[in-house]
């Protein structure tokens, strides 16, 4: 079963190095601004999209299955007021880098998560792993841009990119060697990353979405859900 976590969860995470390498490309190949500024935001729209299909699908519902309604709330609260300050905090003393960050802010739970889903529910397991891996995707991609935008070389970007690649692996590891036997603690998670997730999505990634006459660029939330709800049908 550790095999399966880690292959799984390194599925998850070297998704992060692939949205690097393919923002790479894209800032090599692609030198219309207008074109590359609407695919930009295509792209973390799709997936915002994708990232509210894991907190609808997965985290919330299988998180307060375990756990009473007052703990459910109390948890989820406590998670969007911790990411409320860690966003103060990085806006503080890393607005430089706030995307790679806020990456890491989501990508850490749910791979603890992950790792402990493996051994209550194996085809939950799987689909929480789908979703992380696509939801790594655009954030990596945008994470890519913001890291050059900062001076940062090409060459130091995606070592970083990579380097984060295997964090999933490793908390995967972690959650799922010391909470195998911990249900309430995994559902916690679960809750505390879903809260998390969507104050980021509506604090910092919903606002930066809009572009002046691109209303498609919203649809791109819709497909991102859609793929979770296929997801949902087929596992």
């Amino acid at each position: 079963m550790l095999l399966e976590v880690l292959i799984f969860s390194f599925f998850a995470g070297i998704t992060v190095f692939i949205g690097g390498l393919s923002s790479a490309y894209f800032e090599e190949h692609l030198h219309n601004k207008i074109l590359k500024e609407k695919i930009i935001h295509f792209l973390v729209a799709f997936g915002t999209g994708i990232m509210l299909a894991a907190v609808s699908f997965v985290l919330i519902p299988k998180g307060m299955h375990n756990v009473s309604l007052f703990t459910s709330v109390f948890v989820f609260l406590l998670g969007a007021i911790t990411f409320y300050y860690l966003d103060a905090f990085i806006e503080k003393n890393s607005a430089k880098i706030p995307q790679v960050l806020a990456m890491l802010l989501d990508f850490i739970p749910e791979s603890i998560a992950l790792g402990a889903l493996f051994v209550y529910d194996h085809k939950v397991g799987i689909l929480l792993a789908l979703f992380i891996a696509l939801q790594n995707l655009p954030e990596s991609f945008n994470s890519y841009l913001e890291l050059r935008k900062s001076k940062i070389s090409k060459k130091k970007s995606l070592v970083i990119l990579f380097a984060l690649s295997f964090i999933g692996v490793i908390f995967s590891s972690l959650g799922y060697m010391f909470l195998d036997d911990k249900i309430e603690i995994t559902s916690c998670l679960m809750l505390f990353a879903s809260g998390g997730i969507l104050y980021l999505i509506f604090q910092d990634i919903a606002p930066s979405l809009r572009l002046k006459s691109s209303r498609y660029i919203a649809i791109g939330v819709n497909l991102g859900f859609i793929i979770g709800m296929m997801g949902e049908a087929l596992l």
